[in-house]
């Protein structure tokens, strides 16, 4: 999996309109190989990612669980303690 792309089901407050946008951008990045496609592309990749955004809001808005939520905060500060582990900061 892309690292940019992270978890969005299970949070609370829900995942926002602009983080669905913002992975489905990173995958439409990942999988066309370019973070900033020519002007040639640009219509293809724009139409990709309302594509994306639109599939992944109806999965996270169709998934279930019986889990709690998650804290974005806490999850926040678990990230940033193995990021700091794994890279000695």
């Amino acid at each position: 999996m892309c690292r940019n792309i992270r978890v969005l089901h299970n949070f609370e407050p829900p995942a926002t309109s602009d983080e669905v946008q913002a992975a489905a951008l990173q995958y439409v990045r990942k999988v066309g190989g370019a973070a900033k496609p020519s002007a040639a592309n640009q219509a293809a990749y724009d139409k990709a990612v309302a594509a994306v955004a639109a599939a992944t809001q109806e999965l996270l808005d169709a998934l279930v669980t019986t889990a709690p939520p998650k804290d974005r905060e806490v999850e926040a500060a678990k990230a940033k303690a193995r990021a700091a582990e794994r890279y000695g900061s």
